[in-house]
């Protein structure tokens, strides 16, 4: 056994490649010709954020990044770092040093602007080279100042083929294992429950063993076993990170093409990693509003009705509401007419600020009618079917359009009304 681990490292550590050459996975970073792998062998390191899911080899990329360009490597994780450690960490620089040292911050996501701030100038002035690891996507977790600084770079998780790749080599190269006679029959099992995550593949496989009877040669590891000590696969669900935005999405997009079971199983993935249900409610009355608008009414009523149901009643029966809805509004007849309508509308209320017309002014003081307000102004209900036609938009814009009806039954319905109601009017004249 390699003489930095003793008998209780775990698995996963005793795995963890010594070069670059020997990561599995992440060839579109590493492979020959790729962008890191050209980096080191140019011998320049630049300041970089490494984004992608846990266990997929963040910290282990930083530190033999550094390592093939020869620098010192200092780690810190922002999970119990402050500014006043993180500052004399970058005070310690060897100014006689010609290399800028490389400082590793897992979890920089958790890095308050402060700390982020405290990191600008060395950056900029390349005193160190920072590696920063996040879980999250960087555009909504690390300052635009610190990221402009650094180019961003992000891992894919493991295929089910690099995941086995992974198993195998642990099998046959770790010091303890090879020593063992194993029949891993559960691959396929320990790769589904481990999401594209290395680490989490190997804890697996290592508590397998270590749960197998191990009176039994070979030692067999199948798909019971390995069930049963995972219990259940946990739920790969970041609800602050990016996870939270990709799957929301997905379910809007499910509803908004009208299929309920792709919106079912997003929003369960929602809910089952701890989404508020309340947020996925809001999100639902603005896509009634914003997907189907006018082609169904009532299914904003729902939406709203949803939301507050959900917030006085809570999880875990809240799913059932939001069940409901979510079948409900995907089943719907869709129309984005009136979002279209109101974004047109405020995009010409950017660049145009024509006055009131006269007539369609309140002419609330004897001074105010005296200047014309008011004046010329028909009552609608003064006539039939409470319509007359009057220009109700600056002289200047008169004829414009913002809203068309869309093909749906209601809007067309309206549409015929509007129609017959300006023909009526017409043959009266």
């Amino acid at each position: 056994m390699p003489p930095n681990f003793h008998a209780d490292t775990p698995l996963a550590q005793r795995m963890r490649p010594d070069s670059l050459a020997a990561i599995i996975g992440q060839e579109h970073l590493l492979a020959a010709g790729a962008p890191l792998r050209r980096l080191v062998e140019q011998g320049h390191l630049p300041s970089i954020i490494l984004h992608g899911e846990a266990g997929i080899g963040k910290t282990t990329i930083a530190m033999l990044l550094a390592d093939a360009v020869n620098r010192p490597f200092h780690a810190l994780s922002a999970l119990n770092t402050g500014v006043k450690q993180l500052r004399e960490v970058l005070d310690s620089k060897d100014s006689l040093a010609f290399e800028s040292p490389v400082v590793f911050i897992d979890e920089i996501h958790r890095f308050n602007k402060a700390q982020q701030d405290a990191l600008l100038g060395a950056v900029e002035s390349g005193d160190i080279t920072l590696i920063g690891a996040t879980t999250e996507n960087p555009s909504f977790s690390v300052n635009n100042a610190l990221l402009s600084r650094c180019q961003v770079y992000r891992l894919e998780p493991l295929t089910p083929e690099q995941i086995s790749a992974v198993l195998q080599r642990a099998l046959s190269k770790d010091p303890i294992l090879k020593k063992l006679t194993i029949d891993l029959q559960a691959q396929e099992t320990i790769s589904q429950l481990a999401h594209g995550d290395a680490r989490k593949a190997l804890n697996l496989l290592e508590l397998a063993i270590q749960t197998a009877d191990a009176k039994q040669s070979p030692i067999i590891i199948n798909d019971e076993l390995v069930s049963r000590v995972a219990q259940t696969a946990l739920v790969r669900y970041d609800k602050d990170g990016e996870q939270h935005y990709d799957i929301i999405s997905a379910m809007i997009k499910s509803v908004r093409g009208s299929d309920p079971d792709a919106a079912l199983y997003w929003m369960a993935r929602m809910l089952v990693g701890g989404e508020p249900a309340d947020f996925i409610a809001r999100r639902l009355v603005i896509l009634a509003s914003e997907d189907i608008g006018n082609a169904n009414p009532n299914a904003l009523l729902l939406a709203d009705a949803a939301l507050r149901s959900v917030q006085s009643i809570g999880m875990p029966e809240a799913r059932i509401i939001l069940g409901q809805v979510v079948v409900y509004l995907a089943t719907s007849a869709k129309s984005n007419s009136t979002y279209k309508a109101i974004n047109a509308a405020m995009a010409l209320a950017e660049k145009d600020a024509s006055p009131v017309p006269l007539h369609l002014r309140n002419g609330v003081t004897k001074l105010m009618r005296n200047q014309g307000y008011g004046q010329g102004y028909a009552y609608p209900h003064d006539y039939p079917n409470h319509y007359y036609p009057q220009s109700y938009l600056p002289e200047n814009l008169a004829g414009t359009s913002f809203y068309e009806f869309a093909d749906n039954q209601r809007e067309q319905h309206s549409k015929q009304f509007m129609a017959w109601l300006k023909s009526q009017t017409a043959s009266n004249d």
